[in-house]
């Protein structure tokens, strides 16, 4: 098994508790959201998970071994935590190269990686002239390098072009596919709805969600509907009297909470009051993490009154 198991794990800085007794399992052939607010401790659990920081307790495992015991880790793990981490005056080939030396890796793989990340024509630059986005798809050439079974991404669709963030949406979704395990942390709720089958939610260091984003979002975000008719009061009368609470839009449409559109088109057919317009309004993602940690949030800023 390639999964990521975290047991108990707890990690103090001095008298801050950054990880507090997490306890959750990254499971292959699906990528899993690692979200949370600014201080959640997301980085520092991705660090335990790398061997780049103790832990105080607990244990963070891939594959059933700590990553300080796997030899040759890029044929195992692939990482992504920092873009800027690559040393500015190599070139992106020399650099792939160097890292592909350290672990034994045909030289030929540098050339598949940059082509897949799109670098190819860009290899005989030095880092330092690349822009952030460029940086980013190299740290993630640098990831699948070793053709790893794991991968851990902090932030991948930071800096990228709308062409690049369609690329990295597709190519973790394409890797959960292949059977891989996936773990990818972002503060981009529009993009992690678009690639993440599970969630991982951290709050202040605690677990707060470990559920399929399906499950997650309807559990905090009650279903709504919007509906148009040529009768309003008649309908409106109607759904009081099944309990619902319609109110009443700007533009002419009644907004019903908790209602679905199998429960208002047959109610309204069977009235034989016409509809002009009936959908449902798709609760987000955004608006389920917010509801979550609303109270959970170390930085926050103060909302000015209109």
């Amino acid at each position: 098994m390639t999964s990521i198991a975290v047991h108990d794990l707890s990690k103090d800085y001095g008298r801050v508790r950054a990880v507090d007794s997490l306890t959750f399992t990254v499971e292959p052939g699906r990528v899993t959201g690692f979200l949370g607010p600014n201080g959640a401790g997301k980085s520092t659990t991705m660090r335990l998970m790398l061997g780049l920081d103790r832990p105080t307790a607990g244990t963070a495992t891939i594959g059933g071994r700590p990553y300080a015991g796997i030899a040759e880790p890029l044929h195992h793990v692939g990482a992504l935590l920092d873009a800027g981490a690559a040393h500015g005056s190599r070139t992106a080939r020399s650099h792939l190269r160097a890292l592909a030396a350290s672990n034994r890796i045909p030289d030929g793989r540098v050339g598949e990686v940059l082509e897949r990340t799109g670098l190819a024509s860009v290899a005989g630059r030095r880092i330092r002239t690349f822009s952030l986005g460029m940086r980013q798809r190299l740290g993630i050439a640098a990831a699948l390098l070793g053709d790893p079974r794991v991968l851990l991404l902090d932030e991948p669709s930071n800096g990228l072009d709308p062409e690049g963030i369609i690329w990295i949406r597709e190519l973790l979704r394409g890797l959960a596919r292949e059977g891989r395990t996936v773990l990818v942390s972002s503060h981009l709720m529009s993009e992690t709805a678009s690639f993440a089958d599970h969630l991982v939610v951290l709050g202040r260091g605690r677990l707060l969600a470990d559920t399929p984003m399906k499950e997650f979002i309807d559990a905090r975000i009650k279903p709504r509907v919007r509906v148009r008719t040529t009768e309003g009061e008649r309908l409106r009368a109607l759904l009081h009297d099944r309990g619902y609470v319609p109110v009443p839009a700007d533009d002419g449409r009644l907004i019903v909470d908790g209602a679905r559109v199998e429960d208002v088109g047959p109610l309204a057919a069977d009235a034989g009051i016409p509809i002009l317009e009936l959908a449902a309004e798709e609760a987000t993602l955004e608006q389920a993490y917010l509801d979550l940690t609303a109270t959970a949030t170390q930085f926050a800023a103060t909302r000015q009154e209109a």
